[in-house]
């Protein structure tokens, strides 16, 4: 199961490399156009804007399993361990209620997106905005089974300094077991 979420997470930086190449060569050549010739691509001015939220949602939650969101370490890494582990579950309680909420008020808003049209490129707005499905339910996936090994003791001792920003050694992580 680890290697498949691990593909996965895999194909979705490269997905965020492709659109952040295309969002870059898209207004580059709108650019180079707009200077040279007078003109320029139309619909590349929204597909840029488009693949700028895309990058923004998918980065979210690859961003969120890396453990590369700002936090509150300052706090934290004055705590003891089962401070730490008291703070890893009351934060990804209240990750799973933030991502529950972003889910369920995009599905609600799902068939007004659907219904609404691009005024360039005549796309479908869900393609847009139906990202928070994908954003809201991976972070909460992520959170659930974080809290899952929390409560059940499976926690690392590397995901806990993680947690409170430690950077620590192999060597540094077997002195503290």
């Amino acid at each position: 199961m680890k290697k498949a979420t691990d593909v996965f997470f895999h194909m979705l930086e490269i997905l965020l490399v492709l659109l952040l190449s295309g969002m870059a060569l898209m207004v580059f050549v709108n650019v180079i156009m707009r200077y040279a010739f007078n003109s320029g691509f139309v619909a590349s001015e929204e597909l840029a804007r488009y693949f700028f939220v895309w990058v923004s949602f998918i980065g979210a939650v690859v961003a969120f399993r890396e453990h590369g969101h700002l936090g509150i370490e300052t706090f934290v890494m004055f705590l003891s361990r089962r401070g730490r582990i008291v703070c890893m579950i009351l934060s990804n309680m209240i990750i799973i209620l933030c991502s529950a909420i972003f889910f369920w008020g995009t599905w609600k808003q799902y068939p007004i997106n659907a219904s609404m049209t691009a005024p360039v490129n005549g796309m479908s707005m869900i393609w847009v905005y139906g990202i928070g499905l994908f954003t809201g339910g991976g972070i909460a996936i992520i959170a659930l089974e974080r809290l899952f090994c929390l409560l059940t003791g499976r926690v690392t001792e590397e995901e806990i300094a993680a947690f409170a920003g430690e950077n620590l050694t192999i060597e540094q992580l077997a002195e503290r077991t």
